[in-house]
């Protein structure tokens, strides 16, 4: 492993790109965020950058990672 590089551990945060409103963002999160959230766009038949669109566009002052998280939990909520 290079220096200053971690291993990927299990549970920790992965940060990916994706291309919203025109322009490349990168958000971490865990692992089961990242399942919970294609999950979700598969539900709602849209891809996992248009829903990640919208929640940004809906997200106020939080920052992405934390209101996708958000956003997932209250999704439950609405299930449940």
């Amino acid at each position: 492993m290079k220096p200053g590089r971690r291993a990927h551990t299990e549970g920790a945060p992965i940060k990916r790109s994706v291309s919203i409103a025109g322009h490349r963002t990168s958000l971490s999160l865990e692992p089961e965020f990242w399942d919970a959230l294609q999950r979700a766009a598969i539900d709602e038949s849209t891809s996992l950058a248009g829903l990640i669109a919208r929640i940004d566009a809906e997200r106020g002052q939080r920052n992405l990672s934390s209101a996708v998280r958000v956003w997932l939990l209250q999704r439950i909520g609405r299930e449940g």
